[in-house]
């Protein structure tokens, strides 16, 4: 499963393998599809004592937005490769910041709104009651 350090400008995905025999692995890093060799690393083959291995397979990466990252694993146990896809979403800061934005926008609009309703009706108001007339001619 991928993680990711957000404190750098580097990010480093993380692809934990466990559980596995016999302990012949291939796992591979993939952006986009295409896949990455230059920032990738592993750490040695761990046994865990019941007859299985893991292993930690970690890409270091600057993360472009819409990009997605797939580590595929490649282990004879398995029919056909298994894959696991990770996009990066936004963070709780930027999600935080876009619904505080909507929320003021709709509150800016309701006050709008309402203050026009009552501008209008005091407009028509005035105009419709305008007290006592009284008509003065001057004869000449």
């Amino acid at each position: 499963m991928p993680h990711e350090d957000p404190d750098n400008e580097q990010h480093m995905l993380i692809c934990n393998v466990f559980g596995f025999f016999p302990s012949e692995i291939e796992v591979k890093w993939y952006r986009n599809g295409q896949e990455e060799t230059d920032q990738v690393q592993s750490t040695e083959l761990f046994q865990n004592g019941d007859w299985t291995s893991q292993i930690h397979v970690m890409l270091e990466t600057e993360i472009q937005k819409g990009d997605d990252y797939t580590c595929e694993v490649h282990h004879m146990s398995l029919t056909s490769p298994f894959r696991v896809t990770w996009k990066p979403e936004m963070s709780d800061s930027a999600r935080n910041k876009v619904v505080t934005g909507i929320v003021g926008i709709v509150l800016g609009t309701v006050f709008i709104v309402v203050g026009l309703v009552m501008y209008i009706r005091g407009r028509k108001a005035q105009t419709s009651f305008r007290g006592p007339q009284t008509e003065h001619f001057i004869g000449t």
